[in-house]
């Protein structure tokens, strides 16, 4: 008779900390104790995340579209119009039509901020004088500028960095915030001074707008808003002008000032056909952008200057600035207007995020939960979800599978709906990973989340100026119901430095972004590193008892299943007594699957590798080591594509009982 017992083990359940070592073992021998950069896979076992790259292999312009202002500079001396941010000593850039890269010298900076002008003094002489208003693009900065906005929308990102917001299809960056006024013109010639009249105008031009003309030098900044009447206006300049414009010459507009905006946050809408998004950054008017023309709100109410949250829902758009909520007329963005259906909710305390939910608007404060009811300002109420539990970030706010994932005081909490028509379920879902949400809240200063729909996961990560990009921190759950919190599978990420994300859904393509402070946009779910890095992975069974926590078991064999989809390498060790101290653990063990037949790119062997030669799947390796209870722990630390861990058996002998 055989002396030898198989033990099997299904990996699924997630990572689970609030269980003793023991109890874990027993009621949830699939789950983890550890469970980092590994995920709950909806096609089971446990998955290796995969990787990052850089979305455009450029840095997100730190400083907008800056431009060479006057023609004729020569030396070490430069002057930059249409920066809004001030530049610093050690920032290189190159200037169109100019050969070399140049960089700012030590204390070489004089900026003027209310011309949106910098001189900059060099470390080597200009090779050539540049033309009026040729571009200068910064390809490195010595500052560490945050990304405060992403938003992927359709087949591009659009992202916020200091006083700009850029589009990105992936090779390059264009500046979007350029404003279009119509087709403005100087209106009279022989114009001197520091006013000029233009006309031509749809719009009012605002202070702090830049603007070249044609045939005339220097780059202009707008001291001061104007006023239209029969689409002309005469705008306060500076400089003077350099020379007088031609009758009718073509005035360009180079930028629009979004200065001192804080987190950027954006909504998608579509009220007459055309796809649009609206920005809003927490000080500046809201702005509206078509994928061509960039706009801003100049009407905009008192309560919607500075909104920082904006939502879209029964064909009105929602903004929310301190505890009120202002709504457009209904098929509108612009109209503000009383009589045509806007209005304004005062929810009774400062609002932290907004979020749509079945098509109603729900409003989140630090300490309490509401939902607008209704249609129209005629039968718009707001009702009370709950007056005991709120949102404390904003970004962490995310709609998965037909649930509303938000970071509440006790954890992370899903908004759920009832089979009672209006009810709300409010589950707090993260109580198995408690211990590691309270270290992940308590070490991060700032909070992102996104979804990702083809897995039915949830991501939140956590930012820390001081924590590292390898000990960047971050949790994510994958959805197993079809509602509610009781499917919820958790892990944690180790590498992903996220400031702020987004992801969508176009064209059966999914899009998922992120952005910190080392000027790159990064697309997440692509490639097997991140961004050239290892990824370090860990995975830990729970300390298995087996059949009898009392009896000590001899250790023989291990049966390893793995969906792999290349190479496959990684180190498996035995973790006896719940490794406490003085207990004997034996060596690590490699696994992998690149020896033999099995050929990948960059690595097969002429005469030896077979094409077609199928992957290894079950792995069986000789294991020593006897104990009363047993843990697997799996590490790796390479550039590998992604696999699975679906389950183990081991086989072991029964000791007597001491």
């Amino acid at each position: 008779m055989d002396a030898w017992q198989t033990y099997p083990v299904e990996f699924r359940g997630g990572l689970v900390t609030n269980l003793s070592p023991l109890q874990q073992g027993i009621n949830a021998p699939g789950s983890a104790r550890i469970l980092r950069n590994f995920e709950p896979s909806v096609e089971g076992g446990y998955r290796r995340i995969e990787g990052y790259d850089k979305y455009d292999s450029a840095i997100i312009p730190p400083y907008g579209a800056p431009v060479v202002h006057g023609a004729s500079q020569s030396g070490t001396t430069l002057i930059l119009a249409a920066i809004h941010t001030t530049p610093v000593a050690g920032d290189t850039f190159t200037i169109t039509g100019v050969a070399n890269t140049y960089t700012i010298a030590s204390g070489g900076v004089t900026f003027d901020a209310t011309n949106n002008r910098a001189t900059l003094t060099l470390t080597e002489s200009l090779d050539s004088s540049p033309a009026n208003a040729a571009a200068v693009t910064f390809v490195s900065t010595t500052n560490k500028y945050l990304t405060i906005g992403v938003a992927a929308w359709e087949d591009s990102a659009i992202v916020c960095r200091n006083a700009d917001i850029f589009k990105s299809g992936g090779s390059g960056y264009t500046k979007i915030n350029v404003p279009d006024y119509g087709t403005p013109r100087v209106n009279a010639g022989s114009q001197t001074g520091s006013t000029l009249a233009i006309d031509g105008l749809l719009t009012a031009p605002q202070a702090g707008d830049v603007f070249k003309i044609a045939g005339v030098d220097l780059v202009y900044s707008i001291t001061a808003n104007a006023t239209v009447t029969s689409g002309g206006t005469t705008l306060a300049i500076n400089p003077a002008l350099a020379s007088s414009p031609a009758d009718d010459a073509v005035i360009t507009f180079l930028s629009t000032s979004r200065e001192a905006a804080s987190k950027t946050r954006f909504s998608k809408y579509n009220f007459n056909g055309t796809e649009k998004i609206i920005i809003t950054d927490g000080l500046n008017k809201p702005a509206i952008y078509d994928n061509a023309t960039f706009s801003v709100i100049l009407d905009a109410p008192t309560d919607v200057i500075g909104a920082s949250y904006v939502a879209n829902v029964k064909n009105h758009l929602f903004f929310a600035k301190g505890s009120n909520l202002t709504f457009t007329a209904p098929y509108t963005d612009t109209d503000f207007t009383a009589a045509n259906g806007s209005g304004v909710v005062n929810v009774g305390g400062v609002i932290t995020a907004l979020a749509v939910f079945r098509q109603q608007l729900i409003i989140f404060t630090e300490s309490s939960i509401h939902q607008l009811t209704g249609n129209t300002i005629a039968d718009f109420t707001l009702q009370p979800v709950t007056m005991d539990i709120g949102c404390i970030d904003s970004d962490t706010v995310q709609e998965i599978a037909g649930d509303v994932m938000f970071l509440g005081p006790d954890g992370l909490r899903l908004l759920s709906g009832t089979d009672r028509i209006g009810d709300f379920g409010l589950a707090s879902v993260s109580k198995s990973i408690q211990s590691v949400m309270t270290g992940f809240v308590s070490s991060n200063t700032a909070f992102t989340s996104c979804v990702i729909r083809e897995k039915s996961q949830y991501r939140v990560f956590g930012y820390n100026n001081n924590i590292t990009q390898e000990n960047a921190q971050g949790v994510l759950a994958t959805q197993f119901a079809p509602q509610g919190g009781e499917g919820m599978a958790w892990a944690e990420t180790r590498g992903i430095r996220a400031y702020v994300a987004d992801s969508n859904y176009n064209q059966n393509v999914e899009s998922v972004f992120f952005a910190n402070d080392d000027g790159y946009l990064y697309q997440m779910e692509s490639g097997n590193s991140f961004d050239g890095t290892n990824i370090q992975t860990t995975f830990a069974t729970p300390h298995l008892p087996i059949s009898d926590p009392r009896k000590r078991k001899t250790f023989y064999k291990l049966f390893l299943y793995t969906d792999p989809q290349g190479s496959v390498a990684f180190d498996v060790s035995l973790k006896l007594d719940f490794d406490s101290q003085g207990a004997i653990q034996p060596p690590p063990i490699n696994i992998l699957n690149t020896q033999g037949t099995v050929g990948f790119f960059g690595t097969g062997t002429f005469g030896i590798t077979r094409f077609g030669t199928k992957l290894l799947k079950l792995f069986q390796t000789q294991v020593v080591g006897s104990g009363t209870t047993v843990s697997f722990q799996f590490e790796s630390n390479d550039d590998n594509p992604p696999y699975s861990i679906d389950a183990l058996t081991v086989e072991y002998g029964l000791n007597d009982r001491r």
